[in-house]
C-alpha cells in the first residue's frame, strides 16, 4: 500500500477506535478520545515506545498541575494570575515553534488556559477534567499503538520541518498568544458554557504560525466554516442511526476523507493546516452536541450559539493577525531604514 493511504487509515482508524473506547467505557468528555488520537497521530511517525508513555505520563502531571496552581491565584490575585498565564502561553508556544516541543507545548497551553479556568468555577471541575484528558490521551495512544502495525511508515529518517529563525518564532509565540489570551477572558466569564471555546482557540493559535496573515486569515476562517458544514453532515446521518457502532462507522468514513485531504491523497487547494482544524472543529462541536441531545437540551440552539462563538474568535484571530503582522513589518522597515541611515552618516 502506498505510504499515503497507509497514513490516511491509520489516522482515521486510530480516531475512530479512540471515540469507540471514550463513549463505550462512558468517560466524562467522551470526545475528547478521538480529538487527541487525531491530533498525536496526524505527525507521520511511530508510536512511542514504553519510554515514551513514562516521559508523556509526566509531562501530562507537569503541565496540567500548572494549571491547578493557577486556581487559587485567579481567585484572590487575579491581576497577577492573569500575568503569569500570559507568560505561560507565550511559553508554550515558544516551545512549539522554536524547541520542536509541538505536543508538549499544546498540553502546556490546555492546563494553563482550561484547567485554571474550570477551577475557576469549582475545584472539582478541574479535578475531573484532568482525570478525563489523561484517560483519553492514554486511550489514545493505545489505539495508536494497535492500528501502527498495520499501517506502519516506511524506514527511513523522518524530515524535518523548515527552519525559522529565533526573532521570527518568538515573534509567531507572542502573536499566538495575543491570539489565545481574549478567548481565555471570555472563558472565565461562564466557564461551563464556554470551555469549548479554548480548544478552538489553541487550535487558532497553533494554526497561526505561518509567516503571511493574508493566507492564515483565509485558512482560519474557511477551515472554521468546513468544520460547521461536516459537523451538521456528520450529525443528520447519525440521527438516522443513533448508536455507537454507527458512530464509530462515521466517524472512520469522515476521517478518511479528511486525512486523504491532508496526506495529499485527494487533490485539495488548501493545506494541511487547514484540514486538521476543520477536523478538530468537527469533534469539539459534534461531541457537546451528543451530550446535549442525552440530556434533554435543545441541540440546535447550543450548536448555533458554539459555531457562532467560534466564528466570532475566528474573525478576531484574523483581525489580529492583520494588525499585528502590519504593525510587525512596519516596525522593521522603520529599523532597516535606521540602521541604512546610520551606515551611511558613517
Amino acid at each position: 500500500m502506498d505510504i499515503a493511504a497507509r497514513r490516511v487509515f491509520r489516522l482515521s482508524l486510530t480516531t475512530a477506535l479512540a471515540l469507540a473506547g471514550g463513549y463505550a467505557l462512558a468517560l466524562d468528555l467522551p470526545y475528547l478520545a478521538p480529538l487527541f488520537g487525531f491530533m498525536l497521530t496526524a505527525a507521520p511517525k511511530p508510536p512511542m515506545g514504553f519510554k515514551g508513555y513514562i516521559g508523556v505520563s509526566l509531562v501530562l502531571s507537569l503541565t496540567l498541575g500548572v494549571g491547578l496552581i493557577l486556581v487559587p491565584m485567579l481567585m484572590y490575585y487575579p491581576a497577577t494570575a492573569l500575568m503569569l498565564v500570559l507568560l505561560g502561553l507565550f511559553f508554550s508556544n515558544y516551545l512549539s515553534l522554536n524547541m520542536g516541543k509541538a505536543q508538549v507545548g499544546l498540553l502546556l497551553t490546555v492546563g494553563v488556559t482550561m484547567i485554571s479556568a474550570a477551577g475557576t468555577l469549582t475545584f472539582a471541575l478541574a479535578t475531573t477534567l484532568i482525570e478525563a484528558m489523561i484517560i483519553s490521551i492514554g486511550l489514545a495512544l493505545v489505539c495508536q499503538s494497535i492500528v501502527y502495525p498495520f499501517f506502519p511508515e516506511d524506514e527511513g529518517p523522518i524530515a524535518a520541518p523548515p527552519a525559522v529563525s529565533p526573532e521570527e518564532s518568538s515573534w509567531l509565540a507572542f502573536r499566538a498568544t495575543l491570539i489565545i489570551f481574549p478567548s481565555y477572558l471570555l472563558v472565565l466569564l461562564n466557564p461551563a458554557a464556554y470551555l469549548p471555546v479554548i480548544m478552538k482557540a489553541v487550535l487558532l493559535g497553533q494554526q497561526a504560525n505561518v509567516t503571511n496573515a493574508r493566507v492564515a486569515g483565509r485558512e482560519l476562517l474557511g477551515s472554521t466554516f468546513m468544520g460547521g458544514v461536516l459537523a451538521i453532515i456528520f450529525w443528520a446521518g447519525l440521527s438516522m442511526a443513533p448508536n455507537l457502532w454507527m458512530f464509530f462507522l462515521w466517524t472512520l468514513l469522515f476521517g478518511i476523507y479528511i486525512s486523504a485531504k491532508l496526506y495529499g491523497l485527494f487533490y485539495s487547494r488548501y493545506s494541511p493546516g487547514f484540514w486538521q482544524n476543520a477536523m478538530v472543529t468537527l469533534f469539539i462541536l459534534l461531541g457537546p452536541a451528543v451530550a446535549d441531545s442525552a440530556t434533554g437540551k435543545d441541540v440546535y440552539k447550543a450548536f448555533a450559539v458554539r459555531i457562532g462563538l467560534f466564528i466570532a474568535i475566528t474573525l478576531y484571530a484574523w483581525l489580529a493577525l492583520v494588525v499585528l503582522d502590519r504593525w510587525y513589518h512596519q516596525r522593521g522597515n522603520r529599523s532597516s531604514l535606521q540602521t541604512t541611515a546610520l551606515g551611511a552618516a558613517s
